[in-house]
């Protein structure tokens, strides 16, 4: 596994030139689309009052509409041809677009302003599914948390500043020249960072583009409902997409109405919020130990739905008095709640919304990867307009808006429970993350040589209660373990193994038909591709030391030869479930808090060659001294 830190990742060139290049990208997006704003709100462009609002939502959906039109045949481009002269093509016709738009600027036409806006949006339609397919060519899945963390965290900074920018620049005198310089200046300076992104092939080179838009975007969707969890991830991305679009486009309103702030306030709450994402994603990437952890997706949704709930009952009454700017809001104790409300929203997002991409870039097919992604980003449009709808709809049948906050936040805990329950991985490996994390630092080696895809079956010393948790949390792929019946018993963690589909199994002289059934749902679960994973000590140690290997594992190859991955647990001797104590002894607080461990993997051995010694001994070699 690679050690690079998330910073370290930055300054490499497989990853720090597309840094730069999407994150130009985004700023230039918002600085104009935030100066037509302007310019439309404030009639700089011969809009009279009563109709900026219109142009304002229309603005909005010309930008968002050609990511229906065009993102499915943006997905088959990006899976046909390669990637990094792709992305410099697409930086090239920024380029031209920022010209157009120059122009726009200096005419202040309005159907020209437009225009360009769907020209920008269809620019971003083209961009995406390489923005994403691209990082899983270039980074180890170790690094892909890390990659994804800094695109987040540098898209809503970007997406902040860009805003914040362009406002400000356009109100300046002589701005529409100065917002063209500056548009021009970065597209310039995107495209000169795209010449540094290296080679990345195409996944599809012999794919035949349908240019139908209609017909591709159905057949995108059906990329999608190939994989289960790939699909179900995608339904989490648009589903926080249509919450924080219905958070933020109230926030204006939220803030002059509720609050009582002027439009300083209102940059003020979504620097927070766009601060909190990327802090969040940054996090996300800390705490995932540099492997796709989507036991953080849970603990994102629940910090949605707590701080979520908390803004509600912040402010549920109509402000009173003058209008305050940032300075006044700040000086204002009791307003410090909304702000940490929403920057913590921010921060559980990223953690949400993290592992949720990089799942999908690990578990989406190579071949149709760039096409799944377009299919996500039809998706998110989609979502982020029925928001738009429902929150009209709610507001005009008499909500406010801070119920109408309650609503997305307790609609956001309703879905949470739907995905959970059709996907209890999710739960699962919130609930392992959170048991080890506490009780244990993990140092994992070799990770690589368990296969992608395809069955396989892992073979590890058994050192404590927890084994099947602390090796099941920590590879990327499902395992379905072979525990003792008692063991899958145990009250709470029972309903985690259940959920990992374990086969439970027994002696011989316990249960032999018990132990027949666990051989043929290991016969089963390997021919249907499955990670088994098995203990071939038959029981926990009760010494610290590997006990020999039983022959059942020669019997699971013998039936359904596949290849087996020796593995080995180091340090749990003496933890709190190991058996070093008493049950006594283990009742009480373990002797060493969240202790190092270690968790290594070798090289696949062939079926042919598998022994229940030569395991034995390659185990023991694994394992080392570090008992």
């Amino acid at each position: 596994m690679r050690t690079d830190s998330a910073l370290r990742l930055l300054r490499q060139r497989r990853f720090g030139f597309f840094f730069w290049t999407q994150a130009l990208g985004a700023f230039n997006d918002n600085v104009f689309k935030n100066a037509v704003v302007i310019l439309i709100t404030f009639g700089l462009a011969g809009i009279g009052s009563d109709r900026a609002n219109l142009y304002v939502n229309l603005a909005a959906g010309l930008f968002i509409l050609p990511f229906f039109l065009f993102s499915a045949t943006a997905g088959q481009i990006a899976e046909k041809h390669e990637k990094s002269r792709l992305i410099r093509g697409i930086k090239l016709l920024e380029i031209g677009i920022m010209a157009l738009a120059a122009l726009a600027l200096w005419l202040k036409s309005l159907p020209l302003l437009l225009a360009v806006l769907f020209l920008m949006g269809s620019q971003s339609a083209l961009f995406g599914p390489v923005k994403y397919a691209i990082l899983p060519q270039h980074l180890d899945e170790a690094e892909l948390i890390g990659g994804n963390a800094w695109v987040e965290a540098a898209t809503f900074l970007a997406i902040l500043i860009g805003t914040l920018v362009g406002g400000w620049l356009i109100a300046q005198h002589g701005g529409a020249t100065w917002v063209a310089l500056v548009l021009m200046a970065v597209a310039i300076l995107g495209y000169l960072a795209a010449r540094g992104i290296p080679p990345a092939a195409p996944t599809a080179p012999d794919l035949r583009i349908n240019w139908n838009p209609l017909t591709e975007t159905v057949r995108n969707l059906g990329f999608l409902r190939t994989h289960r969890t790939v699909f179900l991830s995608v339904l989490g991305i648009s589903w926080f997409w249509f919450f924080g679009a219905l958070f933020l486009s109230q926030l204006p309103h939220y803030t002059k109405l509720y609050l009582g702030g002027d439009e300083t306030v209102v940059t003020l709450l979504l620097a927070v919020f766009s601060l909190g994402i990327g802090a969040g994603s940054l996090l996300c990437e800390r705490l995932s130990g540099g492997q796709v952890e989507i036991g953080l997706v849970p603990l994102g949704s629940i910090g949605l739905t707590v701080f979520g709930i908390d803004l509600f009952l912040a402010a549920p009454d109509l402000a009173v008095g003058p209008q305050l700017d940032a300075m006044a809001f700040l000086g204002q104790a009791a307003n410090h709640r909304v702000l940490w409300d929403l920057g913590l929203m921010g921060l559980s997002g990223g953690l949400f919304i993290v592992p949720l991409y990089a799942l999908v870039q690990t578990r989406a097919a190579p071949a149709h990867r760039s096409r799944v992604i377009a299919g996500n980003n039809i998706l998110n449009a989609l979502f982020m307009v029925a928001a738009a709808l429902i929150a009209i709809a709610l507001l005009q049948a008499g909500l406010s808006i801070p119920q109408l906050f309650l609503v997305a936040t307790l609609m956001n805990a309703a879905v949470a429970v739907f995905i959970y329950g059709l996907v209890p991985e999710f739960l699962m490996r919130f609930l392992v993350w959170m048991l080890i994390n506490t009780l244990y630092r993990i140092r994992r080696q070799d990770l690589r040589h368990i296969p992608d895809n395809g069955p396989a079956l892992i073979v590890c010393n058994h050192v404590s209660f927890v084994d099947a948790l602390i090796l099941g949390g920590n590879i990327r792929r499902p395992v379905r373990f072979v525990m003792y019946h008692k063991i899958f018993r145990i009250p709470v963690l029972n309903f985690i193994f259940r959920t990992a589909r374990a086969i439970p199994i027994a002696p011989a002289k316990e249960d032999p038909a018990l132990m027949e059934q666990a051989f043929q749902d290991i016969a089963a679960a390997l021919a249907d591709g499955d990670v088994v994973g098995i203990f071939p000590e038959g029981a926990l140690t009760r010494d610290g030391e590997i006990a020999p290997f039983r022959s059942g594992v020669e019997r699971i190859v013998a039936t359904t030869p596949v290849p087996v991955i020796p593995m080995a647990l180091q340090g749990l001797w003496g933890s709190l479930f190991s058996r070093r104590d008493s049950f006594l002894g283990r009742s009480r607080l373990p002797r060493r808090f969240w202790s190092r461990i270690g968790m290594v993997a070798a090289a696949p051995v062939p079926p042919e060659q598998v022994s229940a010694a030569g395991l034995e001994t390659q185990v023991r070699q694994l394992r080392g001294d570090w008992a």
